[in-house]
């Protein structure tokens, strides 16, 4: 590049024992452009950026005739041809005033102990401005006049050297469209590579443009003649265009891209488990939030628990019982009390009879209130007769039905209960129950179980049980279920305000689970302490005070087998094909 310095910065010797290289003087100017200017020169002015002409067809002359054409000029050895200029793509030469060429910046000499080269005296050729032109033909003869250029560039012989004439004018937009067409580059020239071969790289060694990137070939410099005679240029010669490379791979280690096949040969494949995927095991049947084998883990687990729990209760309980204080507890509330003067001994049959069919609408009621709890989209509705608005589910109906039996039975036997005096059985009389139940429920955990004869006298834990269930329990159950009923008023904003529905949903749940409850426990101990002797009290009225008799007798076992009997056929039977005509009777059954 040219600077614009006025001095020289010089540096060592070119020979041994020489001046400092360059000479002493100011330093070359600029246009501009990039191109120096002699020294004491002014740098032309910038010119408009575009595209220099092509170079017009070139004479293959001797050296002698070269010479003897232009004395004055200054000639390189064949050998040695002037380098090729490099032009911009899009910068368009200026002429300079006066009709002295450029000065080109020179660099090192040819030959050791020559002159730098290039010459001063060989400035670049100027090319006069051309009128306009059509773009199509210029451009067409300018390709011509560049393919000639090559073919006579290509058969010189050694020695020879290029003359060119003087280059026709070609207007810069079309120089442009050549270039553009072409994608060609002039390759800059530099040093030869042996003592007096060629300038490096040879002439059309260019590597390929962009399409992009358009340039064209630049004049070559040429010294000016006192009779403006035809100077003495360099060639210039637009490489052809060189094919695309090929995008690079990365090398790897053994030096075969990636993308091809392994260089051996193959000998592991894979088996049947990569080509064939098992079928997807089937999602467990859960009952509940669980299926069946973590039932039975929990089941297990909880056993076991209970078992260990239940062992240490015991063992604690035992030992409690054996200290002095446990012993005189015992002694003072054996778990029983005496009934006031005047209460029932035994069972009547009214009172068998009462407590089978409980039995029987109880179990019923359970199972139809948990239908109606998980069900989902009933397949048969039931609707009153004097109102087919109201619409409810066959199995709502059917418990509902349950509870209006269960209430009646039971107001009957809360009726009977007083009339007969049974009540003094099961409701307490005396503060003494209270630790008597205690004596009697540390009895029970220690397994040495009190004596009992149910036929004469309750102990006081049984009968705190049986007043819960039946004056406590069954009462709640039984408000409960009518809030949640048709039968309560859906209007009556202050009643429904003060007991709302909500309350009823969670306590009826808990109601039905303490019934549930209730049942195992007192099952349990009934064939836990005396199985034939409390059967026949409940389901035959058989008894005696003496606790030990009719311990022998089957009657009540069996009628407790046949009452389990029908419980079973009514449980079967509780379905739509044999509710149905029963609903039918007291209003509509449809499918929806």
């Amino acid at each position: 590049m040219a600077t614009y310095g006025s001095a020289v910065r010089r540096g060592l010797p070119r020979v041994p024992g020489g001046e400092p290289w360059p000479p002493a003087g100011a330093a070359p100017g600029s246009n501009g452009n990039g191109v120096p200017v002699p020294d004491g020169a002014a740098p032309a002015a910038p010119s408009v950026a575009e595209p220099l002409p092509a170079a017009a067809p070139l004479a293959v002359t001797e050296p002698a005739a070269v010479a003897e054409s232009s004395p004055a000029a200054e000639v390189a050895p064949a050998a040695e041809a002037a380098p090729v200029a490099e032009a911009s793509p899009v910068a368009e030469a200026a002429p300079v005033a006066g009709g002295a060429g450029r000065a080109i910046r020179r660099g090192l000499p040819r030959v050791p102990g020559g002159e730098p080269w290039p010459p001063a005296s060989v400035a670049p050729a100027v090319a006069p401005p051309a009128a306009p032109v059509a773009a199509a033909p210029v451009v067409e003869r300018a390709r011509n006049e560049r393919d000639e250029t090559l073919r006579t560039t290509d058969a010189l012989r050694p020695g020879e050297v290029l003359t060119a004439t003087a280059p026709a004018p070609v207007a810069p937009a079309a120089a442009v469209a050549i270039a553009a067409a072409d994608g060609a580059k002039p390759l800059r020239r530099g040093l030869p590579r042996v003592a007096g071969g060629e300038p490096w790289p040879p002439a059309g060694m260019a590597p390929a443009a962009s399409a992009a990137t358009v340039t064209d070939a630049a004049a070559a410099p040429v010294a000016e003649t006192p009779a403006s005679a035809p100077a003495e240029v360099a060639a210039s010669v637009v490489p052809a265009e060189a094919p695309p490379r090929a995008p690079q791979v990365p090398a790897t280690a053994t030096g075969v891209p990636l993308s091809q096949p392994l260089p051996f040969t193959r000998t592991v494949w894979a088996g049947q488990a990569a080509r064939t995927r098992p079928a997807a095991a089937a999602e467990p049947q859960r009952i509940g939030p669980f299926t069946r084998l973590q039932w039975a883990g929990a089941v297990l687990v909880g056993g076991a628990g209970l078992l260990i729990a239940a062992g240490m209760a015991v063992a604690l309980v035992r030992w409690l019982l054996s200290t002095e204080w446990g012993v005189g507890f015992l002694a003072a509330y054996p778990g029983e009390y005496h009934l006031p003067e005047g209460a029932p001994v035994g069972f009547p049959a009214w009172l068998g009879w009462q407590h089978f069919f409980n039995v029987f609408l109880m179990v019923l009621i359970i199972r139809t209130g948990l239908q109606v709890r998980t069900e989902k989209r009933p397949s048969v509705f039931w609707s009153p007769r004097n109102n087919n608005r109201r619409k409810i589910s066959l199995n709502l109906w059917f418990h509902q039905s349950l509870d209006i039996l269960w209430l009646v039975n039971g107001v009957i036997f809360v009726v009977l209960l007083f009339v007969t005096g049974q009540w003094m059985r099961i409701v307490p009389t005396s503060w003494e129950v209270f630790p008597n139940a205690v004596s009697a429920a540390l009895q029970y955990v220690s397994l040495d179980w009190p004596t009992e004869n149910g036929w004469v006298n309750y102990n006081s834990l049984q009968q705190l049980a049986y007043f819960a269930t039946v004056f406590l329990a069954a009462p709640l159950a039984a408000l409960t279920g009518v809030r949640m009923s048709g039968i309560w008023p859906k209007n009556a904003a202050g009643l429904n305000k003060a007991y709302p529905v909500e309350w009823a949903r969670a306590v009826h749940f808990p109601v039905m689970l303490y019934f549930v409850v209730f049942i195992a426990v007192h099952v349990f101990l009934v064939f836990a302490t005396g199985a034939l002797r409390n059967l026949n009290h409940m389901y035959a009225a058989q008894g005696s005070v003496d606790p030990n008799a009719y311990a022998d007798n089957w009657t009540g076992f069996w009628l407790f087998v046949a009452s389990l009997v029908v419980i079973a056929a009514a449980w079967v039977a509780a379905r739509p094909l044999v509710l149905a005509p029963i609903a039918r009777l007291f209003g509509k059954v449809s499918g929806r």
